[in-house]
Parts: structure tokens; sequence; C-alpha cells
């Protein structure tokens, strides 16, 4: 599905910081949208391509991932990590497709009233902008908390053991 390994690294390493930037760049992106038409229109179809790039890297880094758990060794801390990674692709999607909703929606509205493009309050209902709102802030704050366990998960797996709350003496 994606790399295994890049430049002899595990890919997993590298492609979590697309997800780490990604997923709550998407959300707060989308949250701000939906909140402000302004904002809205100057993003345009920016939103929901940032969205859909965020939603491909949540596959290709579980992948790689996948691949990667398979050479280390196993232990709860792991297992946690995995388990939490598998439940982030349901809020990418969810995401994608609240950005390209508010997307459609506020381009269907511009395009019926071209007027309503200068009105920052009055593009589209205010009650679809009031729900779309509060939706994109739920998946917006569901997604980035899911991001913040995977990744407090997956540090705790990785150094666990790997680091000295002491500093070590110089080996120079």
């Amino acid at each position: 599905m994606g790399p295994d390994l890049i430049n002899g690294i595990p890919a997993h390493v590298l492609l979590v910081h697309a997800v780490v930037v990604l997923v709550p760049l998407t959300a707060l992106s989308l949250v701000l949208c939906a909140i402000w038409p302004s904002v809205m229109r100057r993003f345009g179809l920016a939103l929901p391509a940032l969205a859909l790039v965020s939603l491909i890297s949540v596959p290709l880094t579980t992948h790689a991932g996948e691949w990667l758990e398979r050479h280390v060794d196993s232990n709860a801390l792991v297992r946690k990590h995995t388990d939490l990674g598998d439940e982030l692709l349901p809020w990418a999607i969810a995401l994608f497709l609240a950005a390209a909703a508010v997307w459609w929606a506020y381009r269907r509205a511009t395009h019926r009233t071209p007027a309503a493009v200068e009105s920052t309050s009055g593009t589209v209902a205010t009650p679809l902008r009031v729900t779309a709102a509060l939706l994109s802030l739920a998946i917006g704050v569901g997604a980035g908390v899911q991001v913040y366990r995977i990744g407090d998960s997956g540090a705790k797996a990785a150094w666990h053991d790997g680091y000295s709350t002491t500093a070590l003496p110089d080996h120079g």
C-alpha cells in the first residue's frame, strides 16, 4: 500500500509527522471555515484538498506502522498504540466529509447569491452555519484528541526504556 522503509528508516517514523501536522491543521481549518465565511472564501478548494491529503496520510502511516509492529518486540504499550492508531481513520474520513460539505455549502450559497460573497454573515443560512460549526468543532476536537492519544502512546512505546531520567556521563 505504501513504503515500509524510506532510505533505510522505517517509513512509519517519518510518515507519522505528516499525520501529526495535517490532521490537527485540517481540524482547525475546518472549524474556522465553518464559523467564518470570510475564512472559507479565502480557503476555497484548499479546505477539502487539505482534508483529502490528511485522509490519505492516515492509512499510509497506519500501513507503515503495521509493518514496523512486525519488526519490534511486542508489548502492551505497542499494542495500545496500534489499537489507538487504527481508530484514527474514521476521524480522518469525518474531517474530509465535513470539509467537503462546508466547502460545497459555501460554494452553493455564493453561486445562488453572488452579492453574498461580500457579506461575512449572510453567505450561508445561520442555522446551517451553526450546525456546521458545531459538527466541525466536534469532529475537529475528536480528531485532535485522537492524534494526541496515539502520539502519546507511541512515544511511551518507543521511549519507555530508551532513556535515563539522569544524565549519562560523557563517553567522549
